[in-house]
């Protein structure tokens, strides 16, 4: 056995050493030197080939003094995303970032524009975004208008601002955004909203308000509770409709990310269970023989128990939720495989759970 270890371990260090066939070459690049270029007999017909890895000008040195260590990168300034809360800006554009879904943030955000005597016109949940009336500045809050509109709070301009409050790009984040239009007292018609791309002056302060509002919340403990906000997402209005051929699907007006959120917790809710999901293709892979998980039984419950668990039975009843977003409506389908539809019985009575659980 000593002896076949001895020979082995010798082995190795022939193959994997430093001496070895098989030993790293990743460092070999260090000791390279310049050769001249390969000298062919004359007469021979070759294609010309430039230098693979020729070596660049206006260097110091090809010689390697000291030992090198390649530097590290610098970190990335991440305080400006330190809080739960900051104003972002690119370009003309500017936009509030909460670490709160948006679900959260939308009471706190309605409440925010009341305390300081904005009048809400419209709000659209389902949309996230709401609309303030047609206001003066010397209607509104006094120490806001100076923020806003600074020391000179124009007194014959009314203005209205639309506030759209949208899934951010990290999980469980929120990001929002101000429109803003203008118009003289005299003049009424002029009411158009700012570029989509753009954020007015105002609204840019307004921004900056509602951070630290929201902040300042955040400070003195105050929950951002669902509660106050449990139709924030539900669509507009759900219906069960004829798809075609005597197939019902179910429509929703919403927006897509709105919609999916929506029948995620309306399935949750209606005790269907879910297998797997693709939000990219909108499918939702449900399995109707399984319900929701049962309490087991603690381990000496089952220790001394005599009753065997009876084997688990294999699911025939799995289906595949489609949602697809067609302008501002999402229409629901079920399927029995991607190439299959549903029996209309089983596709009806599917809906129907859901739509329960989403008005």
């Amino acid at each position: 056995m000593l002896a076949v270890t001895a020979s082995s371990l010798t082995g190795c260090g022939w193959l994997m050493g430093e001496n070895g066939y098989f030993r790293d070459r990743g460092g070999d690049y260090l000791e390279a030197r310049p050769a001249p270029a390969m000298q062919l007999p004359e007469g021979a017909q070759v294609k010309h080939l430039d230098p693979l890895l020729p070596i660049p000008h206006r260097i110091a040195s090809a010689e390697q003094t000291k030992q090198y260590k390649v530097p590290r990168p610098q970190a990335l300034p991440t305080n400006v995303l330190a809080g739960d809360f900051s104003v972002q800006k690119s370009g003309p554009l500017s936009w509030v970032v909460a670490q709160r879904i948006p679900a959260q943030v939308w009471p706190v955000a309605q409440q925010f524009f009341e305390d300081n005597g904005f009048k809400i016109a419209e709000e659209r949940p389902h949309l996230g975004e709401f609309t303030t009336q047609w206001q003066a500045p010397n209607e509104l809050n006094a120490d806001l208008a100076r923020q806003v509109w600074g020391a000179s709070v124009p007194a014959n301009v009314q203005m209205s601002f639309r506030v759209r409050i949208e899934p951010g790009v990290q999980r469980n984040s929120s990001e929002v955004f101000i429109d803003q239009a203008q118009r003289s007292s005299s003049n009424i018609d002029n009411t158009a909203w700012t570029d989509s791309t753009t954020t007015g002056a105002q609204a840019s302060s307004l921004l900056t308000a509602l951070n630290s509002y929201l902040t300042q919340r955040n400070a003195e403990g105050e929950s951002f509770s669902l509660l106050a906000s449990k139709t924030y997402d539900t669509p507009k209005r759900v219906a069960l409709i004829d798809g075609g051929n005597g197939v019902k699907v179910l429509r929703l007006d919403a927006t897509f990310d709105r919609a999916w959120s929506s029948v995620g917790r309306a399935l949750s809710a209606a005790d269907i269970a879910v297998d797997d999901l693709n939000r990219s293709t909108g499918l939702y892979y449900i399995d109707l023989a399984q319900g929701a998980k049962k309490d087991e039984p603690g381990f000496f419950k089952r220790l001394f128990s005599s009753k065997k668990k009876a084997p688990e039975k294999l699911s025939k009843e799995r289906y595949i939720l489609r949602l697809t977003a067609i302008n501002q409506q999402v229409f629901v389908s079920v399927e029995r495989d991607l190439d299959t539809l549903a029996p209309v019985d089983v596709s009806e009575r599917i809906l129907e759970q859901v739509r329960s659980h989403l008005d």
